[in-house]
């Protein structure tokens, strides 16, 4: 390994790849590595030292770490630690570690950590993998403090049960509550607030689909405004399909039916009435129905935007169309109305690609 990094320097490499590529290795084995490579390579100091690690023992961001400590000055990592199988390394973790442990591991970086928590949202809307609630550093209870000893230690001492700061990571504040009298100069702010940069055509599309929203509910809080804003960014440039109106039905001794309307572009399509073994399942054979498109479903998730029994429930969808995996999303107060949403999003989609191929 040693000869062919300095042939490879030798020959204009300017950074040499340490992989790990099926997750095998353990930190003191990483560590090793590195360390004879910058023993033994007489040409090293001319590269820089990256390491590719994976997590299939979850160790991905220790053997990262001890790369690091023994001379690597590179870390290949992904948001959220998202990749193949198990995942790859994972940036906020690699990053806060070496932010808030500046002291063990004497090196520094240049991301901007308030972005991390935002950042990794926009992922998982845009992918639909959900974070654990546990996950170090964006989880949603990365910060909770349960125990009574701890919330006392918390009162007392913030340091005592906290080695960093929710808002050193892009955790808000507070999560401040708007509601149908607040106005688009208060969205706004929460918008940029929260690190979106909406343009005004954009705003104004958001702030209708909110004032829709705050009709509907009480309290509008930050998540709900992060699944108003995402699924306006993340839509469809030109939506083909639209949801005009839909009823479900469910019955104690009948299968349960959905009965919708779409829009065509400026055209009505006729009402489509199915029923289905759960009104989620109706959902797709209604909308499947009425767009003519087989869309056989190959995956299904669901989940509260924020907490209450009012909250909004966000679907993702993956269908499978003419041999290609196509991801769908909506957001309603209403759980089949966001399924029918998501279902038409992916429709939208594949339309628009069929357009951008004609042409």
């Amino acid at each position: 390994l040693c000869q062919v990094v300095e042939k490879a320097i030798e020959a204009g490499a300017t950074t040499i790849n340490i992989p790990d590529t099926v997750g095998f290795a353990v930190p003191d084995q990483m560590r090793r590595v590195i360390t004879t490579l910058r023993e033994r390579v007489p040409n090293i100091d001319r590269a820089v030292i990256s390491v590719h690690c994976h997590d299939d023992l979850g160790l991905a961001v220790a053997n990262s770490l001890a790369a690091v400590e023994a001379g690597a000055g590179q870390v290949e990592c992904t948001i959220n630690g998202i990749g193949e199988r198990a995942g790859n390394c994972s940036l906020e973790e690699v990053v806060m570690a070496m932010r808030v442990r500046g002291d063990h591991y004497g090196c520094t970086h240049n991301i901007v950590t308030e972005r991390l928590v935002p950042t990794s949202r926009m992922l998982t809307s845009i992918t639909g993998m959900q974070i654990q609630r546990n996950k170090a550093i964006v989880g949603r209870n990365a910060f909770a403090h349960e125990a009574g000893i701890h919330q006392d230690g918390m009162l007392k001492e913030r340091s005592t049960y906290e080695i960093m700061r929710p808002e050193d990571v892009g955790f808000a504040k507070t999560d401040l509550v708007l509601g149908k009298h607040s106005g688009r100069a208060a969205l706004a702010d929460r918008a940029k607030q929260l690190g979106y940069r909406l343009t005004g055509e954009q705003l104004q599309v958001v702030f209708e689909e909110f004032k829709k929203l705050a009709d509907k509910k009480k309290s509008v809080y930050d998540g709900d405004i992060r699944a108003l804003i995402d699924g306006q960014l993340r839509g469809s440039n030109s939506p083909v399909w639209s949801l005009t109106s839909f009823r479900v039905t469910s019955e104690t001794d009948a299968p349960p039916q959905v009965r919708l309307t779409l829009r065509q572009g400026d055209h009505e399509v006729t009402e489509e009435v199915q029923d289905g073994d759960g009104p989620i399942d109706a959902a797709f054979l209604a909308t499947e129905r009425a767009t003519g498109m087989s869309l056989p479903c190959r995956e299904f998730v669901v989940r509260a935007a924020t907490l209450g029994h009012d909250a909004q429930g966000e679907v993702t969808v993956v269908v499978e169309h003419q041999g290609h995996l196509v991801r769908g999303h909506g957001v309603s107060t209403d759980t089949v109305e966001a399924t029918i949403l998501a279902i038409l999003d992916a429709v939208n989609r594949i339309a628009e690609a069929a357009t951008n191929g004609a042409e």
